[in-house]
């Protein structure tokens, strides 16, 4: 007589629990890797946006643009991506930034430069409010970072 080969269907339970088990292990790991990757897009796109700022400030202080404000800061983050005719070079032309990084904590269906709140030259710092130019930017998103910061503050 001989025997049949292959595994039990209690087996094949066993080892489809198991695999339930493990999965179920790995999928809060899973999101603090997805939530990590966000936070550190977040700061990239941060820096970005800064930076840009700065050398916009840096070449109105210089007069190598017009400032299209009093601060010399840009009226609007889409002022970053356009390009400033350079007043240095005979039909020069200043670009800041290729695009706007977007946000990745905020609604997907947004534009790029909606997705960020806006700070004023004029405004206070401990109550950051948009105006007649951007002097900073921050994160849309009410949510804390995994460091237990809010990620609006960074």
């Amino acid at each position: 007589m001989r025997r049949a080969r292959g595994f039990s269907l209690i087996e094949l339970l066993v080892v489809l629990a198991v695999l339930g088990l493990l999965a179920s292990l790995a999928m809060p790991a899973a999101e603090v890797t997805l939530q990590r990757e966000k936070e550190r897009e977040l700061k990239r796109a941060l820096w970005e946006i800064r930076d840009a700022i700065d050398a916009y400030k840096r070449a109105a202080d210089a007069g190598s643009i017009a400032a299209a404000s009093d601060s010399g800061y840009p009226p609007t983050l889409a002022s970053l991506v356009q390009s400033v005719p350079d007043a240095k070079s005979a039909g020069g032309r200043l670009f800041f930034l290729r695009r706007i990084p977007r946000d990745p904590f905020a609604d997907s269906r947004l534009p790029a430069d909606q997705t960020w709140r806006l700070r004023s030259y004029a405004s206070e710092s401990d109550n950051p409010q948009p105006g007649a130019d951007v002097y900073d930017v921050s994160s849309s998103s009410d949510a804390t970072a995994l460091n237990g910061t809010w990620l609006r503050e960074w």
